[in-house]
């Protein structure tokens, strides 16, 4: 067993792993580094819970076990016999072994998660589990090295635990939280979605300006294991970094759909963000700025792929486009779309584009602008 500080790597969107390590460096982890497919970092215990509860981009966060060499699978079962599973594993707790092989001796995945289970059943006393409520064991055997990971969040971070309403499209959480990061919004100026839905951008962003901790409301595998301590784990998930602002709205959505207005509502007075979040039936004609600016417009319109007919959405994007620039002066604008024609028919002096990143089957991008003359 590694004893810490600990491997972590955390999750995220292919393309925006230099806004979650930026995120991770700003809430002080370790020396963050992005990798393919997420971030790399060190920590103990307490940090691997930190990173569940507060870290809004991550996606799941994994921590590295340890390590040893296996060239047969009865030399893996044995070795798999002396790892000090209770260390972190209780015997009470279901566990589900996913593992991967590449070029090595052990070429038969199934063959080796059914060695590392019977190990742990049989020497710790562990039972095997199928579904989310099993804790999620990684074996990666590379090169004949069997590296050994846990997943420490168990159902993914976006579900957040409040989102009970969603829309046709949605958007998860973790995305969006990124997507605030690229545009440099901080929770200290207003931010409109023209385009709400379920609300996710409105109800991420007001959560950033109160500092409250995204995973708040919801459970972790880490809870499970023998090394969590309750009130530690309590005290991470009640800390806030700032105070409410009274009935000051935050953050403000829009949408043309009831349905959607009520969804949003609903799932704001889930997260307890009623007071500092106003959604309300607007359509885009309509749209002028709730408060004094400057502040951020975010939006994630439709892209013909799957909502919308494409040839239509033009007229939809230029339109979006003249209320902002008629409207909107000294506020900047992003844009989330697959369709970079689309992007283009709003007539918005946007700056270089980011990186496409996977959302829903399709590749998007942030497109975005400086402060709208």
């Amino acid at each position: 067993m590694t004893t810490p500080p600990f491997d972590i790597f955390l999750a995220a969107p292919p393309g925006l792993e230099p806004i979650l390590a930026a995120e991770a460096a700003e809430l002080g982890f370790a020396a963050p580094r992005a990798v393919p497919g997420g971030v790399e970092t060190t920590g103990d215990w307490p940090d691997i819970w930190r990173a569940n509860l507060h870290l809004r981009g991550a996606a799941r966060v994994l921590v590295r076990l340890g390590s040893f060499r296996a060239f047969h699978l009865a030399q893996l079962d044995k070795r798999a016999r002396k790892f000090p599973w209770g260390d972190v594993l209780r015997p009470d707790v279901p566990v589900r072994v996913e593992a991967t092989c590449r070029r090595s001796k052990i070429y038969h995945d199934r063959a080796a998660a059914q060695r590392v289970m019977r190990a742990i059943t049989e020497t710790l006393g562990a039972p095997e589990g199928k579904g989310e409520d099993a804790l999620r064991l990684l074996v990666r055997i590379e090169d004949d090295l069997v590296q050994i990971s846990l997943d420490t969040s168990g159902a993914p971070l976006h579900r957040r635990g409040h989102k009970e309403f969603v829309g046709k499209a949605p958007m998860r959480e973790t995305l969006a939280a990124l997507f605030l990061r690229q545009m440099g919004f901080s929770g200290t100026e207003p931010l409109v979605d023209p385009m709400c839905g379920s609300g996710t951008f409105v109800l991420e962003a007001a959560e950033l300006a109160l500092g409250l901790a995204p995973g708040r409301d919801r459970s972790f595998a880490f809870e499970n294991l023998a090394s969590a301590v309750p009130e530690a784990v309590a005290a991470q998930r009640t800390r806030r970094a700032a105070d409410p602002p009274g009935s000051t709205p935050l953050a403000f959505g829009f949408d043309r759909d009831d349905g959607a207005i009520r969804g949003a509502r609903g799932n704001a007075e889930r997260a307890g963000l009623s007071a500092v979040t106003r959604f309300e039936r607007q359509p885009i004609s309509d749209l002028i700025p709730p408060v004094p600016g400057p502040g951020l417009v975010l939006v994630n319109p439709p892209y013909g792929a799957r909502i919308g007919n494409r040839k239509l959405l033009f007229g939809l994007y230029g339109s979006l486009g003249k209320v902002l620039a008629t409207g909107f002066s000294g506020w900047r604008v992003g844009v989330i779309t697959s369709d970079g024609g689309l992007a283009k028919a709003t007539g918005l002096p946007f700056l270089p584009s980011g990186p496409a990143v996977s959302l829903g089957g399709l590749k998007v991008t942030l497109w975005h602008t400086d402060p709208l003359p």
